[in-house]
């Protein structure tokens, strides 16, 4: 019996997400970010994201076993990598400039007692140049930074499956999606400065060199639609930056501003104690902002974090109602 399973992780450019000089041609609209991928794909739906300049690389990790009596007699890679173009306008024309696929690595399947472990490292950097100073040798690059996602999927001989992202680039987001193409994980946290200076080819998995993954769990479809309704019904938004262990706020304090992660991932601590960790898409403080009470927790960043901020006079009351409605909907369920 034949029993094959994939995960795959799609690389993207989220809005905001890049600092300093380097931005420029993306606010000037030389350039783009990319809109979130959807929320889940079907055979097919990845070479059709990639013609439509959906994200800049795909890793899809598909392998599978061969099951006879019980024992695991044969294995095997089937998937591969998909590398994006950047497309740069200049005047009324658009350049696309395809970008540069590294050579796929693959680790030899560890093989255990009814179980096989696979590994995939896949990734590349855009076409377009991007001359800047990095640390270390050579000190100079050209050529843009390198992006890649390491997964592993371990399937079982009673056809179960499961899977990590063990090492991604710092920079951008990566989002990962189940064997039924589900989104079910997200990078928590993106650096884009260190993957300017740091990541070109020696400092990457094909230079030998990995950098650990921060990971979150995807919001669910509820949060997405708080969090549209959070940034689309306010007028007046800003933007807050905390370093790691820094707090946003603080228990039993009063505010009436709301939260929303856009990038790295916050603690959640009531009475000094971590009860949980919420990453990128989760709508916070609306307990306060509703009720004008104080927060119920401390809020402090584990890592390097964006948030925008919304203060409740700024928000629109239906916007608030919603949201509110929303968050005690999905507290019931």
């Amino acid at each position: 019996m034949r029993i094959e399973k994939s995960v795959t992780a799609v690389t993207w450019i989220p809005s905001e997400a890049i600092e300093g000089m380097p931005k420029l041609p993306f606010e000037l609209g030389v350039t783009h970010y990319d809109a979130p991928p959807p929320d889940r794909f079907a055979d097919g739906d990845l070479e059709a994201w990639r013609e439509a300049n959906r994200f800049r690389e795909a890793n899809r990790l598909r392998a599978w076993i061969e099951v006879d009596g019980g024992r695991i007699v044969a294995t095997g890679y089937s998937g591969g990598a998909l590398i994006g173009a950047t497309r740069v306008t200049i005047g009324p024309k658009t350049v696309a400039f395809p970008g540069v696929t590294y050579p796929l690595i693959q680790q030899e399947p560890e093989i255990g007692p009814g179980w096989v472990r696979f590994a995939q490292t896949a990734g590349g950097r855009m076409g377009l140049p991007a001359p800047r100073r990095v640390r270390g040798k050579p000190f100079f690059q050209v050529a843009s930074a390198s992006a890649w996602t390491t997964l592993q999927l371990t399937i079982y001989s009673d056809g179960r499956s499961e899977h990590r992202l063990t090492g991604a680039s710092p920079f951008p987001r990566h989002w990962i999606y189940d064997d039924d193409g589900v989104l079910v994980e997200k990078s928590g946290a993106i650096d884009f400065e260190r993957w300017w200076r740091e990541s070109h080819a020696a400092n990457s998995p094909w230079g030998g060199e990995d950098s650990p993954a921060v990971i979150a769990a995807a919001e669910s479809e509820l949060e997405r639609e708080l969090s549209g309704l959070l940034i689309h019904g306010s007028q007046g938004i800003r933007r807050r930056d905390l370093a790691a262990g820094e707090a946003l706020v603080q228990q039993h304090e009063t505010g009436d501003e709301l939260f929303l992660v856009l990038d790295g991932m916050l603690d959640v601590e009531v009475d000094g104690e971590v009860v949980a960790e919420v990453g990128p898409g989760a709508v916070l403080g609306v307990h306060a902002a509703l009720e004008g009470g104080r927060r119920t927790a401390t809020l402090r960043a584990a890592t390097r974090c964006r948030v925008v901020v919304v203060a409740q006079h700024d928000l629109d009351p239906a916007a608030l109602a919603a949201i509110a409605s929303g968050q005690r909907r999905e507290a019931t369920s």
